[in-house]
């Protein structure tokens, strides 16, 4: 890494990351430092590797006020943020703990939400920055078609629903 990319200047890549699970819940202040410890102990697991995660957005929609005798404007106030759903998709996993706790909550209908953190990794597996994704539980999961004319790999995908999501300072 250059002296310029070190220092900010350049925005870093976005095909280098990392997905990290926390049960029970962790501390705000203790998820940066056990983010690398998780890395580094689970770096060899399938569960924190995937090929696209999305669902970064968070949205207000103002309230609108009428005053009764002003016809130039009406008053808009916050509400609350809505958030998207956090989407991970990965190649079919067969051997996953995630995919068994996936099942587990689908079928059982017992959920046990967890601080989800979405790491963007440098080139020597440090993070350079994160997404807290709080109290989230799974909501879909999807697998690619099977298809014999196509050469594809059988992609699945992970929806989660989440109270709210927090860009972490590292």
């Amino acid at each position: 890494m250059d002296n310029l990319s070190k220092k900010g200047h350049l925005p870093p890549v976005g095909y280098y990351f990392a997905v990290s699970f926390f049960s029970p819940k962790r501390v705000f202040d203790d998820l940066a430092s056990e983010a690398q410890k998780t890395f580094d102990t689970q770096n060899k697991s399938i569960d924190i590797r995937f090929q696209k995660v999305s669902g970064f957005r968070v949205n207000m929609s103002p309230q609108t006020i009428e005053e009764g005798g002003q016809n130039l404007f009406t008053h808009r106030l916050p509400q609350r943020y809505n958030y998207e759903n956090l989407v991970l998709e990965r190649g079919l996993a067969l051997d996953s703990d995630l995919s068994q706790q996936f099942l587990e909550a689908m079928t059982t209908y017992k959920f046990k939400p967890t601080t989800v953190l979405v790491s963007l990794l440098d080139e020597t597996d440090h993070p350079v920055m994160s997404w807290a994704f709080f109290d989230a539980w799974p909501v879909s999961w999807q697998s690619s078609d099977l298809d014999a004319n196509a050469n594809a790999l059988v992609i699945e995908t992970l929806e989660l629903a989440y109270t709210r999501f927090q860009r972490m300072a590292l």
